[in-house]
């Protein structure tokens, strides 16, 4: 038994170091591409004075023909774009049985669960790598880090300070996870990944590991390895 579990000890920080030094080579990359972004930049701003008039223009007509510019998944739409609802298997974990969008909005989202477990959200993720808030996120860029296969560590004010002291210093050595208060959910106590919840009844409760190990950069993550840092930062 002490062996299996020193195995899957070691593939575990094999898989995250793995994720590191890829994290890593994609913030070389986004430098280079921040370069090359900005001369493109200055010869859009060439352009972008016809661009306008004609859009001006274009506005113009619409308006005229009835259209009124709103369209579903324009940053307007309040909408989580979800249909669904959750079941619960016998380990507790929940799972979102149905559709969760993914298209990128800025205004604030109105999910059909709380802690979101996906749906529309905002353009910019939370900053996802071990990284611990001690204010209330906004759900919308939560969401986006969830999207990207974090864990979402949460808590109410009547959470034992010792079980949150304890998953803070969990969350702080786990690449793709972050912990945020979230007062207006159902436990003191829930984790949450991408189309998944648990409620836990400690930092002790071994549904703790067992969902970090499961959905960290799981098979439930639509966008595996993109990035946990250069998004919100604390």
């Amino acid at each position: 038994m002490g062996s299996a579990n020193n195995s899957n000890s070691a593939a575990r920080k094999a898989r995250i170091e793995e994720m590191r030094r890829a994290e890593r080579s994609r913030e070389r990359r986004n430098r280079a591409l921040v370069v090359a972004a900005s001369v493109v930049v200055v010869a859009g701003l060439v352009v972008g004075g016809v661009v306008l008039v004609d859009s001006r223009s274009d506005k113009k007509d619409t308006t005229a023909s009835g259209d009124n510019g709103k369209h579903p998944g324009d940053a307007t739409d309040k909408s989580s774009g979800d249909s669904g609802h959750f079941t619960t298997g016998k380990d507790g974990v929940r799972t979102w049985s149905g559709t969760l969008s993914r298209t990128h909005v800025t205004t604030r989202v109105t999910y059909p669960m709380h802690p979101p477990v996906g749906g529309n959200h905002n353009p910019v993720w939370a900053d996802c790598n071990g990284d611990v808030y001690n204010q209330q996120l906004h759900d919308e860029n939560a969401v986006h880090s969830l999207e990207h296969g974090a864990v979402w560590v949460t808590y109410t004010a009547k959470a034992a300070k010792a079980d949150v002291e304890a998953l803070a210093a969990k969350v702080k050595k786990t690449p793709y996870s972050l912990m945020s208060p979230y007062e207006n959910q159902a436990a003191p106590l829930m984790l949450s990944a991408w189309g998944r919840q648990v409620t836990v009844k400690s930092a002790t409760d071994p549904e703790v590991n067992k969902f970090f190990a499961d959905f960290v950069q799981g098979p439930q993550t639509p966008e595996p390895g993109a990035s946990c840092t250069g998004g919100v930062m604390k």
